[in-house]
């Protein structure tokens, strides 16, 4: 399953990353996006215009590449090198993620206020150079303490890079309907690297070891800074206010977002789920190789296999009717994570989990593009970062809260029956939004945006730049 993450290195980020919600308010609730034209030409059709735009093109495609290294490291490098080649016990596994979890909060904190000052293309950048050094250091750690002190720091300087990533679109174009095609590509370059980066890592450790992985992880976010270099990025509207501390700058972050019941409901709602992948962040690891039994590649590949899922569900949701894009829709899906669950882990055998890894992704991957524009949309041009820093926020605290105590029921209940109960917790909370949704669908004025991924169709001819 995902562990959707938190920085680079993690899904559990897909930082998925479940960052999802619908309907959003009319746009004189907040500030429209403003300032100068789009960066990308102008004539012809959305798509062909976008991808003549070779700052869409490079930040797309250095997400991708970056993305790759970010999800072997984690899916088969962090996690195979704790629970397969250090033999980690619940517990331990859990301190490891905790180390995650606890960096990618202190990370996501400040974040937002970076890319708010400095725009997002220097703090991917600056984020990107400092990774390499850090994704190196894993090559050195041979017990679960310097392993989690070393993961420590990785998530610590990938967390700003997710962020910034998120919230690079609004500074590409001042277009709607652009933002949500390009919000979406960002996140399909995500997913395809979601495919491709476990499988490469699993024929990594099955032919060099775990250790070369760390190593690809490095290669990749140099390649990725090499392509963001000649990037240029628009300024967004400011307030005119100066500035203030970046601690009163987040605060104001969360108040803007907790202040507006439509970005309150998105947020909380996708923190439900990020409370599921944190159990599945700790245990999951012990699920393949306790339960299935298998070999530290079958995570890389089994999640490869989730990753096609995931490419599978941003497609649809790119072709959703606008009756559906909505938040009674999004609740629903959440709900259907208790489904994924089920199909996933109720079962011994690997074969199930195989057929049932994509059908769960296909979930994942229909509520994430239109829950991060429908953010953005929500939010005034100067708190577009700090807003997004709030989502991740939630997230990082989602993964770390079952680190307390999944561990405990994992050793008074199981394994596998934790994890089942982290989908039923869920189903829950889907329940309890429900009424909710439906109040915010019928109060909203304006039609909601297709969160599309490029048509095959009107492909461009180069993606080169």
């Amino acid at each position: 399953m995902p562990s959707l993450g938190t920085g680079k290195v993690s899904r559990t980020e897909i930082s998925v990353k479940v960052d999802q919600g619908f309907v959003f308010a009319s746009y004189a609730e907040f500030s429209r996006w403003q300032l100068g034209p789009s960066l990308s030409p102008a004539g012809g059709s959305v798509n062909s215009a976008m991808w003549s735009d070779r700052n869409v093109r490079a930040v797309v495609l250095a997400r991708f590449i970056s993305r790759v290294g970010g999800e072997a490291a984690f899916f088969v490098g962090i996690w195979g090198k704790a629970a397969f080649e250090l033999e980690a016990t619940p517990s331990q596994l859990a301190i490891v993620m905790a180390a995650l979890g606890v960096a990618s909060l202190i990370g996501a904190s400040v974040a937002g206020v970076l890319v708010d000052r400095f725009d997002p293309r220097r703090v991917v950048l600056v984020g990107e150079v400092l990774f390499v050094p850090a994704a190196l250091a894993l090559i050195f750690t041979d017990t679960v303490t310097s392993l989690a002190a070393a993961t420590f720091v990785l998530g610590l300087v990938g967390t700003p890079v997710f962020t910034a990533i998120s919230s690079f679109a609004p500074f590409l174009t001042d277009d709607d309907s652009r933002l949500a095609k390009i919000n979406s590509w960002i996140e399909g370059a995500s997913w395809a690297a979601f495919v491709i980066g476990p499988a490469l890592g699993a024929i990594v450790a099955g032919s060099i070891g775990i250790d070369g992985i760390f190593v690809l992880d490095a290669a990749t976010s140099l390649i990725a800074v090499f392509i963001l270099i000649p990037v240029k990025v628009r300024h967004l509207a400011d307030d005119g206010a100066p500035r203030s501390s970046g601690f009163r700058e987040l605060r104001d972050g969360f108040v803007v977002a907790y202040g507006n019941r439509r970005l309150r409901f998105y947020i909380w709602l996708g923190s439900s789920v990020w409370l599921m992948f944190g159990t599945f962040s700790a245990l999951e690891p012990l699920f393949y190789r306790d339960i299935l039994g298998t070999e530290v590649e079958t995570l890389g590949w089994i999640n490869s296999i989730f990753g096609i899922g995931l490419v599978g569900g941003t497609l649809i949701a790119s072709r959703l009717p606008e009756r559906f894009r909505n938040a009674a829709t999004l609740t629903t899906l959440v709900g259907l994570n208790a489904v994924g669950v089920l199909a996933y882990v109720g079962t011994d055998s690997l074969t199930v989990v195989a057929l049932a890894a994509p059908m769960w992704g296909v979930i994942i991957g229909m509520m994430a593009p239109l829950h991060r524009t429908l953010i953005q949309v929500n939010s005034p041009d100067q708190f577009v970062g700090r807003i997004m820093g709030v989502n991740h926020i939630h997230s990082d605290v989602g993964h770390l809260l079952p680190l307390a105590f999944a561990p405990a029921l994992a050793a008074a209940f199981g394994v596998q029956q934790t994890l089942l109960g982290a989908g039923a917790l869920v189903a829950v909370v889907a329940l309890l939004f429900a009424r909710p949704a439906l109040n915010l669908d019928r109060t909203r004025t304006v039609e909601v945006p297709r969160p599309g991924l490029p048509d095959p169709e009107d492909e461009p001819k180069t993606v080169s730049h």
